[in-house]
């Protein structure tokens, strides 16, 4: 279906974090009820509402479970349809606003549609429990959503969150030692970097019965039917994947940006964006200095390195059920901001050249991604996602010993046939030594010390199934398992070797002709079964039972190459696992949440 529909729509990003929203709209384009591109993510409400449209013109297409999660989400989305919400225990006049005890919020628009408002409060706790003890974490807050003459949208939101428990306590680990917030993992007694697993990353204070963070997000957005340009911070996703993209999978803390989009005619959509990353490493000539001194040294109090990223992706769906994206980017950090990588259609691989080849130097570090959507026949859509560090020609010879940094994934998504409702996904990937990673750490595929791209990082293969089934309206049941493998680690060093001595040109570097997936030093098995029921809108109960064994392996090498990381078993596990989760644990959690 087309959308030939008016919509005076909010051009506000839709959270990643709404997973029953996204599911019950992933469930219309694999059953061919609407037509849309999945590889960038979030959707826009006005996307959203625009799809919600489409398939309402075409409801015989659906079952009764699926028009009823229609015609609950087309009241979640009544604003951007030009009508008033209705909910069951509110204070309405039905036109002009709405305050919503059940679904709590306020929602306002004005008689002429000039104006409208929506204000929702935060609340939220999940209770985690193993045999090893029980974690909580809460979170509450609010959100307000605004436009203003159909032309531009102001939202904004913030999240405080805590998390406690015995395993996160200083009374156990005074030290910090292996204390786990959520993605992050203190290792050692100054090393901190995320565990791997999917978890989304964010920045913890530490405090003595655990940690806290607060996460603010929102932005400003001019747009018109045809695209927008905002200013915003926000988590994205780039590539088509549903556990984890390994593109961009908008597991890393969310980060300020430009953002521009156009979607001048149905069957072509552009995204760019520049960024502000955090590249957590101190800037040894970048400091304040302090009205203090230690001895008869005056404090100085280091600042982190600037970092930056330019990135586009141009998407095409030259016919109905095939769209596939081609896009690049760079990440650099210079102390300021470099125009060039302001220009939205760009290739920045041949500008950073212009700025940086004469002077013989370094040059930053530049990507390039594609991914790939079809659906051959309806129920099933095949996708694929490439992301390439860096290339050569040379190395694709089999006597070259060097592999080339990349990462693909590839999978399917089987849905509503022969039993509606029910649905099987399969999903694998693999990524190759130094892929992620960069000799110049300023320069990584991170931010906040996250992999931006998939969690697993670099010479690594992740396996996922899922089997999902929509029982009734808002709940959704799943069953998956996750097979995730870590091989050898290697810091990423631009050392070539020939026979006899080192040389930059002629010879191989020694990080890039080590064999991949090798020799596997850390492995975690995840079997889970979900089950999440979508109360109102945004409101959620969740329930999940979860097995995993998580355990590291031997390796021991007496010809190890400089940039190789030794250990033992449980060095590794240490490493790549909170000790909560180490081993094979058994654990539930029940959470509850508004607002998400």
């Amino acid at each position: 279906m087309g959308y030939g529909l008016l919509v005076i729509a909010q051009n506000i990003p839709v959270p990643l974090t709404q997973v029953k929203l996204y599911d019950f709209l992933d469930e219309l384009l694999t059953d061919g009820v609407v037509v849309h591109q999945t590889a960038v993510r979030p959707y826009s409400r006005q996307q959203v509402a625009k799809m919600l449209m489409a398939a309402q013109t075409a409801d015989s297409l659906l079952n009764v479970r699926q028009k009823k999660d229609l015609a609950f989400y087309l009241n979640e989305f009544a604003l951007e349809r030009d009508t008033m919400v209705s909910n069951y225990v509110q204070y309405t006049d039905h036109s002009t606003y709405n305050l919503s005890l059940a679904d709590p919020q306020f929602s306002y628009r004005s008689k002429n549609s000039m104006f409208k408002m929506r204000l929702r409060p935060i609340l939220g706790a999940d209770v985690t429990a193993s045999k090893k003890g029980v974690l909580l974490q809460r979170w509450w807050g609010a959100e307000l959503q605004m436009d203003i003459a159909n032309h531009v949208s102001i939202w904004g939101s913030l999240r405080d969150n805590s998390w406690s428990g015995n395993w996160l306590s200083k009374k156990y680990y005074p030290d910090d030692n292996d204390r786990m917030y959520g993605a992050r993992i203190h290792y050692g007694a100054s090393r901190i970097q995320p565990a791997l697993t999917p978890m989304t990353g964010v920045q913890y204070k530490e405090a003595n019965y655990g940690g806290d963070f607060s996460d603010s997000k929102g932005g400003i957005s001019l747009y018109s039917w045809w695209g927008n340009i905002a200013v915003q911070r926000e988590n994205i996703r780039w590539g088509d994947a549903y556990h984890a993209s390994n593109i961009l999978s908008g597991r890393a803390p969310a980060v300020p940006m430009i953002s521009l989009q156009l979607t001048p005619c149905k069957w072509f959509q552009f995204d760019y964006f520049h960024a502000w990353l955090v590249s957590n490493i101190m800037d040894s000539t970048y400091y304040y200095l302090e009205n203090t001194t230690k001895g008869d040294v005056q404090v100085k109090n280091y600042r982190p390195m600037n970092k930056f990223m330019a990135a586009n992706m141009f998407t095409f769906t030259p016919i109905k059920h095939l769209s596939f994206s081609v896009g690049n980017s760079i990440i650099y950090a210079e102390q300021t901001i470099q125009a060039a990588y302001l220009i939205p259609i760009a290739f920045y691989k041949s500008l950073d050249h212009l700025l940086t080849k004469g002077l013989i130097t370094q040059n930053q570090n530049s990507q390039a991604f594609a991914s790939l959507s079809v659906r051959p026949v309806k129920h099933l859509q095949l996708y694929g996602s490439f992301y390439l560090d860096e290339f050569s020609i040379k190395r694709l010879k089999p006597s070259n010993q060097e592999n080339n940094p990349i990462s693909y994934l590839v999978g399917f998504n089987w849905s509503g046939w022969p039993i509606k409702g029910l649905s099987l996904k399969g999903e694998f990937m693999r990524s190759y030594i130094a892929c992620y990673t960069h000799s110049i750490d300023a320069l990584t595929w991170q931010s906040n010390s996250f992999d931006m791209g998939h969690y697993m990082g670099d010479n690594a293969q992740s396996i996922y199934a899922e089997l999902a089934y929509r029982p009734t309206r808002g709940m959704l049941i799943k069953m998956s398992y996750t097979h995730d493998t870590k091989y050898n680690s290697y810091a990423y060093l631009r050392r070539y070797r020939t026979a006899t001595e080192d040389i930059r040109d002629g010879g191989i570097s020694e990080t890039l002709a080590q064999k991949p997936f090798d020799h596997a030093i850390f492995r975690n098995e995840v079997v889970r079964l979900d089950g999440i029921y979508e109360v109102h809108p945004n409101m959620y109960l969740t329930l999940a039972l979860e097995y995993n064994n998580a355990r590291g392996f031997n390796n021991q090498k007496t010809n190890a190459i400089k940039s190789e990381d030794i250990g033992d078993a449980q060095y590794y596990l240490d490493k790549y696992m909170p000790l909560y989760y180490q081993g094979k644990n058994l654990t539930v959690s029940a959470a509850f949440s508004f607002g998400f």
